[in-house]
């Protein structure tokens, strides 16, 4: 797991900035990050991470399981990219207690 550091241009994850959204008071950048699949290697699986904007230290990242399967790595992400925040709020609502 990847700690934040205090450079503001490390992100929290290796995956790519998919969208900012709030949710409950606080605001959390959504990543897309890749999984790889060793048992498929024509698939792409891809899970969405959400990190709070106040993270505070120790606090993890919330990943969902892989939600996004396609054939092309560009296909996944553009996938991911028409995702509606709504649809993204949903998505970090399961994750929370």
């Amino acid at each position: 797991m990847m700690n934040r550091s205090t450079d503001p241009d490390d992100s929290p994850s290796p995956g790519q900035h998919l969208a900012s959204i709030s949710h409950d008071g606080r605001f959390w950048d959504v990543y897309l990050e890749f999984e790889e699949d060793m048992r498929r290697s024509d698939a792409y699986r891809a899970l969405l991470a959400y990190s709070p904007a106040d993270r505070a230290e120790g606090e993890p990242l919330r990943r969902t399981i892989p939600v996004i399967i396609e054939d092309s790595y560009e296909e996944a992400v553009r996938r991911a990219r028409r995702l509606e925040e709504h649809q993204l709020v949903a998505f970090l609502r399961s994750l929370l207690p």
